[in-house]
């Protein structure tokens, strides 16, 4: 049974609605499925299985934005440009919100990520949910003739801007040029992700969401550690204002519903059976957060399966909220 959210700033907005409530826990997936290992033939298939979970009650799909595969990085992550992959992903499913996780902010023109913003939420029918970061790739900086060491000016910079042209109180040109589509409910949530080089009182006063990296997840001290940060953060805000907090794991999950909650690769992935995974996501309810989101790209097993067996086993537990209808596409 979907979960019924209540009113908010964002009511009406089919993407936020699916996915935030105060004291709600959702659960997205995190794309890519599986790997990039020197293949692109082998990257087929994601399609069917993002359908399933629209299908299926997940809240959101997330895409990452990774402009440049750097060898010594060790997780090449997502090859397809994320927008992109959006407007596929929103072309073959119907009400699964879509967010990124995260769209580079300081390496971007903010014309150019407000036009692509603004179109994959028109195409989608007002799904997008845009989480946005500093970048953690020095790599790519020199390569767009950017000084990494000043990401956290330009990525404030970028979000004003960003929002201006977006809302129409910043003009995007001389002549009264201006910026077309504007977003389907006036308004795209931004949520920033980590610290993106910001102090917690400046997230806290621009931020329409936090997009939170998980700590620890194989024993209940993380999650508690989490929520102390998290009530940390949420007492800055201002008035305050309800702001969603969402957090992501990558997790390999077994056959063996009590395979107990075991950390690999340094605590990067989490092996765990389904009765673990749901202790696991209970803690981060309680914590205050308000969206995990899952990937099994580094797990054992065929995604499909996997993602079928969260279908039935865990979504159901920590259903999609029940919100306004994505409008239908017109064009």
């Amino acid at each position: 049974m979907t979960a019924a959210a209540p009113a908010s700033g964002w009511a009406g907005h089919p993407g936020y609605g699916r996915m935030f409530a105060p004291g709600e826990l959702t659960v997205g997936l995190f794309l890519p499925l599986w790997p990039y290992a020197g293949d692109m033939t082998a990257l087929r298939g994601h399609t069917e299985v993002v359908q399933q979970a629209d299908r299926g009650g997940f809240a959101a799909a997330w895409v990452r934005d990774v402009p440049l595969a750097d060898p010594s990085f060790g997780d090449v992550g997502q090859v397809y440009d994320p927008w992109t992959a959006l407007t596929w992903i929103a072309a073959h499913t119907s009400r699964i919100s879509l967010a990124t996780g995260s769209v580079v902010f300081p390496l971007r023109h903010p014309i150019d990520l407000a036009k692509q913003a603004a179109s994959v939420d028109h195409l989608s029918g007002g799904r997008l949910v845009l989480g946005a970061a500093s970048g953690d790739r020095p790599v790519e900086f020199p390569a767009y003739g950017l000084d990494h060491a000043v990401r956290g000016a330009r990525y404030r910079e970028t979000v004003d801007a960003f929002r201006g042209l977006l809302e129409g109180t910043q003009p995007g040109g001389p002549g009264g040029a201006h910026l077309l589509p504007k977003p389907v409910n006036g308004r795209i949530p931004l949520l920033v992700t980590g610290s993106s080089q910001q102090s917690p009182q400046w997230i806290a006063e621009h931020a329409d969401g936090w997009l939170v990296y998980p700590m620890a997840t194989a024993t209940a001290e993380g999650p508690r550690a989490l929520g102390r940060k998290i009530e940390t953060w949420r007492n800055l805000v201002p008035g305050q204002e309800f702001r969603p907090v969402a957090t992501n794991e990558w997790i390999d999950l077994v056959e063996d519903p009590k395979h107990p909650p075991t950390p690999l690769r340094g605590g990067f992935v989490l092996r765990t059976g389904t009765e673990g995974l749901l202790e696991l996501l209970g803690r981060w309810k309680a914590a205050g957060v308000n969206h995990g989101a899952l990937g099994v790209q580094h797990g054992r097993r065929p995604a499909a399966e996997v993602v079928a067996q969260l279908v039935a086993e865990v979504v159901p537990h920590f259903p999609a909220l029940e919100s306004a209808a994505p409008l239908a596409p017109a064009w």
